[in-house]
């Protein structure tokens, strides 16, 4: 079974083998440089009553994913972003789907009224979760530079709350 609730620093270890995991694996996310404890407790405290950090967990603890929602430099301020990291090997178990619930709701709670999320245009599963969560196209930026130099063509994907 799956239990989503929100992050805490005591979190951020796993959280960061996690979405260490992924980036060593490449492909699907924009990061590029691995991250520690020490970042994600930053990171998670960088927009203080205006951002949302959820992990799903199963029956024993065992991290399975995590999602944020929060404020972005380039989108306006009734909207948030939203990243969604889950644990490799375990796509299209349905914590995609618990987390976004429970995400909605925060951003509802936060004041949003719509979500944009940013996929690396190969990065086909993102886009495929995005999409069947009624995310809907609106912006393709070509040629986006990552932090190790990797050019990228990006979707944005808006969801009306």
């Amino acid at each position: 079974m799956i239990h989503v609730r929100n992050a805490g620093p005591m979190d951020a270890p796993a959280m960061a083998d996690l979405l260490n995991a992924i980036i060593e694996k490449g492909g699907t996310t924009a990061h590029t440089t691995p991250v520690d404890r020490n970042t994600l407790v930053t990171l998670m405290q960088a927009y203080p009553g205006k951002s949302a950090w959820l992990i799903a967990e199963d029956d024993t603890g065992t991290l399975l994913g995590f999602q944020l929602v929060e404020p972005h430099d380039k989108l306006p301020p009734e909207a948030c972003d939203i990243g969604t990291f889950t644990a490799l090997g375990h796509a299209q178990m349905g914590i995609g789907s618990a987390l976004f619930a429970q995400s909605c709701t925060a951003a509802r709670t936060l004041g949003f009224t719509w979500i944009n999320a940013t996929i690396r245009a190969d990065n086909t599963g993102g886009l495929a979760y995005y999409q069947s969560r009624g995310f809907e196209d609106y912006k393709l930026d070509h040629n986006i530079s990552l932090d190790d130099g990797t050019l990228v063509d990006k979707v944005s994907k808006r969801f009306d709350l």
